[in-house]
């Protein structure tokens, strides 16, 4: 992928991330358990997050320059599993697979971007957005990690 400015970034990964916001939204429209239906709702809101950000940022390098990076930890937890498609009735553990793996996907596509240029501000926008996957990934290996503790109680 080539990129010619900084605002073409920004309208893919923002295109993206609108993708991840209809998907999760589906899901929660589909879903058949009132839990099931509100976590797939929280993943649409984080989604719509980055939407948000992503649109602040647009045209704005103060923004971008102000953003401030944190260590996020990797669990890991998602580098050992396939990707799956979505079917209705799925249990838990596999609706987190399945999510976890999705941001995943995107923290290694960002990463990727980042890695292949050369511009300060196109590399920023990059590092950015895998900062911000890599946040969600976290949050979900958790939730995914969590959940099977609580089955070997």
């Amino acid at each position: 992928m080539k990129f010619g400015s900084v605002d073409e970034i920004l309208t893919f990964a923002t295109d993206r991330e609108k993708e991840a916001v209809e998907f999760y939204a589906t899901l929660a429209r589909q879903a058949t358990h009132a839990s099931l239906k509100e976590i797939f709702e929280s993943f649409s809101k984080e989604e719509e997050k980055h939407v948000s950000l992503l649109t602040d940022m647009s045209g704005s390098k103060e923004k971008i320059d102000a953003y401030e990076f944190k260590k996020i930890t990797d669990l890991k937890i998602s580098d050992y599993m396939l990707e799956k498609e979505y079917e209705e009735g799925m249990p838990m553990p596999e609706i987190l697979k399945l999510a976890m793996k999705r941001e995943e996907v995107a923290v290694k596509l960002y990463t990727d971007l980042a890695e292949q240029t050369d511009h300060e501000g196109a590399k920023k926008v990059f590092l950015i957005l895998v900062q911000e996957e890599s946040k969600h990934k976290f949050g979900l290996e958790s939730m995914y990690d969590d959940y099977l503790a609580d089955q070997d109680s």
